[in-house]
């Protein structure tokens, strides 16, 4: 869903979880978010992703558990 603040709206629902990672929008308009945090965090996020923020039109949400990635600092947009 691009148009919505939607990377930007998943940034600040990470930092407030205190996760690290990014949100980038992909060619066909899904947004991609790579996340990384302790569970409950995941958690949090995974379901706050399938509404999004206001105006945002989510229909459907694939998470995908990595067994292990690099830490990443901070969580941006690309």
């Amino acid at each position: 869903m691009q148009g919505v603040f939607f990377r930007a709206s998943t940034r600040e629902e990470a930092g407030r979880l205190g996760m690290s990672g990014w949100a980038r929008n992909l060619p066909n308009g899904d947004v991609e978010v790579m996340a990384c945090g302790n569970e409950a965090s995941q958690d949090t996020l995974l379901e706050w992703l399938r509404h999004g923020p206001p105006y945002a039109d989510v229909q459907s949400v694939v998470g995908v558990v990595a067994d292990e990635i690099t830490p990443l600092k901070g969580f941006t947009i690309r």
